[in-house]
């Protein structure tokens, strides 16, 4: 099958290489920056056509930056200009003679309530977008996202990948920072994100050396997810309905009302599923010159059960002052059933034992945040004042019943094992940022945040009945984080640049209970940013930048109460982590010739005291996994990405990442060290056809990969989708197939002197999902409004 995929890569490059011969320099460059004309704040991704007069054909076409500056290149010759975007009375310059450079200066574009139900926008969002500090891949048009989450939308992101159990990775480094519109938030944890509607999401920003106006939490970068925003004036919406096999239902309502004084706003959604998996764990151990093997399966269902509702108003005092407030609930129901079965056999491969052991696992989680923010704008032109106020306050209510019973040799009694841990967090979050401008290009901005977190984890077990003591703990996570940050942008010639630098003051301190446990680590740090971009020519960018990053260890990664689930294979929490400290480096590079992208890039990153996951043995021979840090990790690698535009009804598009990497460190006297080099790749393909009907296909594929410990095999997964619009666009038909060849299967295999371990887990296999949404006052471009928006 590789030797298939290297045969269509190797097509695909020589076809994008074809395209790209032979393009002719442009003799004349045009160039204007977009403004709203009410707030006179720039308008980012405006589009901007160049219409030849001979034809009417659209010759070139591209979108302002997010200062609103645009600039395109062309031959001489007569045009009409014409700049769009959507809600907006377009601008149109007509007949004209272009035969030398033309600068159109500042651009106003009007509000236009009569456009908003029929309007067209000139051009379309190319899939990437190379911003000073980051990153945008825009994933409005992708179809296998639709009636799905934001794991199914980030699965399609380069290289972003989220594992069966929800942990979401860049580049392959799980240390990764995910937000929700430049936001921390609750939905990021526990694999929320499993329960975010995929139709709520307009882009996802990859941030891999964040400047420093993010937080510097998250040594592999920032994922920042951008929820929809209603624009539309008066009453318009949205309705969605989904269902799948296996058992799956989603509904969404999504309703707003905007006049010149007020926009109100609702969300109302619901999700349900079954999953069914299964695990295999093979353990074979030397102890004292006799070998014991356990040969285990564990068969688990899976129920979610999900709500959620969001309202709120945006009130518009006067047209410099606007305030927002808001309200975010969400119920989650998990309802889960695992049927473990242990066998243990002597080295001569005879049964010695025999267990089975089944646990009903209950947990409700609640989930609230009430938000209030303000903006200001100045007569100073890009010029803006926001400050966010957020509280979050949830809890989770985790129940596990476990029964287990010897069954041979026959006659043991039946056992019976009962934990529950009541999780609660208050979280403050405040932000204020002021931005301004100086000249067409120079740009400043500051600010201060304070994010307060209050989390607290009441364990209790008992067995047939009595308190184990051992198990029974309350745990105090307290984790306040205060920073400020300035920085510069300004563009001198073809080079752009942006510098900043941001303090953070971290104070955290972990107890409990029975006073077992005082962790307190309070510690000061800098992190400086620095972004070049040089535009070589036309359609050609070169960026190299660098950040400082900070990875702290999660109240999870220190919390030693992880569940009693298999006392065979514990997790268990290190309250002694540091945090790891990350310096990356990265050189990119952006390329358009016509129809076809190409974004190549290469990184490195020293990682000091970074975290890795050790798998020990206790006496009993049990395992136990545990985080902790080890010296040092360099990571480097090699990322491209690209897109083909084959003819106006086909897009394809090849993304691949090649990386390296060297761990080494020294833990309980054992020496952990390990180098490694893996790949991972993705191929897609959409083809839009007449009467609305389009189909989209994607291959992902990622290589074997090992570390300090542990080799995982490789894995495969495709997708496939179909959609139809009907009655002007207002109704949406999609019919989607994740993981089409039940390929999805993670096989691990551990090997010391002393034992043996080899996993399979298998968490999802193939989804049918049928979408229909339909809209009304409102067309399939326009936007809904979210929660955590600014």
């Amino acid at each position: 099958m590789m030797n298939r995929i290297e045969k269509l890569t190797l097509i695909l490059l020589l076809l994008f290489g074809l395209q790209s011969w032979g393009q002719q320099p442009a003799a004349l460059n045009i160039k204007g920056k977009v403004l709203d004309g009410k707030t006179k704040l720039p308008l980012a991704s405006a589009g901007v056509s160049i219409i030849s007069i001979a034809d009417n054909t659209t010759l070139k076409t591209t979108l302002t930056d997010s200062l609103g500056i645009f600039s395109v290149s062309i031959a001489p010759g007569k045009y009409q200009i014409k700049i769009a975007f959507i809600s907006y009375k377009p601008y149109v310059l007509e007949h004209q003679q272009l035969d030398k450079d033309i600068d159109l200066g500042l651009v106003f574009l009007q509000e236009d309530a009569k456009l908003l139900k029929s309007v067209n926008i000139v051009g379309e969002k190319s899939t990437v977008e190379l911003n000073l500090d980051k990153k945008v891949f825009n994933v409005g048009k992708d179809l296998m996202s639709k009636g799905g989450t934001a794991n199914d939308i980030l699965n399609n992101v380069p290289s972003v990948n989220v594992d069966a159990n929800g942990t979401v990775s860049l580049r392959g480094n799980g240390s990764v920072r995910v937000l929700i519109n430049g936001k921390p938030s609750m939905l990021t944890a526990n694999n929320g994100l499993g329960q975010v509607p995929a139709n709520t999401i307009e882009k996802v920003e990859v941030i891999t050396n964040p400047s420093a106006r993010y937080e510097a939490q998250g040594g592999a970068g920032i994922i920042n997810i951008v929820l929809k925003k209603n624009s539309s004036s008066g009453l318009n919406g949205s309705i969605q309905a989904g269902m799948g096999t296996p058992t799956y239902y989603s509904g969404n309502i999504n309703l707003s009302y905007k006049t010149k004084k007020v926009n109100l706003f609702t969300n109302v959604s619901h999700f349900y599923r079954n999953i069914y998996a299964y695990e295999k764990n093979l353990q074979t151990t030397v102890k004292n010159g006799l070998t014991t093997i356990l040969n285990q399966k564990n068969d688990q269902g899976r129920n979610d059960n999900a709500y959620s509702y969001y309202f709120g108003g945006d009130y518009y005092i006067n047209e410099k002052n606007t305030l927002t407030g808001s309200f975010y609930h969400d119920l989650q129901k998990n309802n889960d059933s695992t049927n473990y079965q242990y066998r243990y056999y002597n080295g001569k491969n005879v049964l010695d034992s025999a267990i089975s052991r089944f646990e009903d696992y209950h947990e409700p989680q609640n989930y609230n945040e009430l938000e209030l923010n303000y903006v200001k704008t100045f007569d100073h032109k890009d010029q803006k004042w926001t400050t966010s106020l957020r509280y979050d306050f949830w809890n989770d209510d985790e129940n596990q019943n476990i029964t287990q019973q010897k069954y041979f040799p026959s006659g043991n009694p039946l056992s019976h094992l009962n934990s529950r841990d009541i999780e609660s967090s208050d979280d403050i979050y405040i932000q204020s940022d002021f931005v301004t401008t100086f000249s067409k290009s120079a740009r400043f901005e500051t600010g201060i945040r304070a994010d307060l977190r209050a989390i607290r984890s009441n364990y209790s077990t008992h067995s047939n009945g009595v308190l184990l003591d051992n198990y029974t703990n309350k745990l105090y996570y307290d984790e306040n984080i205060y920073a400020a940050y300035a920085q510069y942008a300004n563009k001198f010639k073809r080079l752009s640049y942006l510098l900043g630098l941001r303090a953070e003051l971290s104070d955290i301190g972990i107890t409990d209970r029975r006073a077992t446990l005082l962790k307190n680590k309070n510690y000061i740090n800098l992190f400086p940013t620095l972004h070049l971009t040089y535009n070589l020519k036309e359609n050609t960018d070169l960026q190299i930048s660098y950040s400082r990053r900070i990875n702290r260890p999660s109240f999870y990664q220190l919390n030693t109460f992880s569940g009693l689930s298999d006392t065979r294979n514990l997790v268990v929490g290190n309250p002694d982590l540091n945090p790891t400290y990350s310096n990356s480096f990265e050189l990119a590079f952006l390329k358009k010739w016509g129809r076809f992208n190409l974004n190549p890039s290469v990184y490195y990153s020293h990682n000091k005291d970074y975290f890795q996951n050790v798998l020990g043995q206790t006496p009993e021979g049990f395992f136990v996994t545990t985080p902790v840090n080890l010296d040092y990790e360099d990571r480097y690698g090699l990322e491209i990405s690209s897109t083909y535009n084959a003819f106006k009804w086909w897009r394809l598009s090849w993304d691949f990442n090649y990386y390296g990497f060297k761990q080494n460190g020294e833990f309980e006297g054992k020496e952990y060290g390990t180098s490694n080099k893996t790949w991972f790749t993705r191929i897609s393909s959409r083809m839009n056809f007449p009467k609305s009907l389009a189909i989209e296909y994607a291959f992902n594929y990622r290589g074997k990969n090992a570390d300090v410990q542990s080799t995982t095999a490789a894995q495969y997964r495709a997708n496939i989708a179909i959609s139809k619009d009907l009655f002007n666009d207002k109704l949406s038909v999609v019919l989607g197939i994740t993981n089409l060849f039940d390929s999805q299967v993670v096989k691990q295999q551990f090997i010391t002197p002393d034992y043996q371990f080899e996993s399979e887990y298998k968490f999802v296999g193939r989804l049918t999902k049928l979408t229909l949404t339909y809209r009304f006052n409102r067309d399939k471009t326009q936007k809904d409004r979210l929660p955590a928006e600014n």
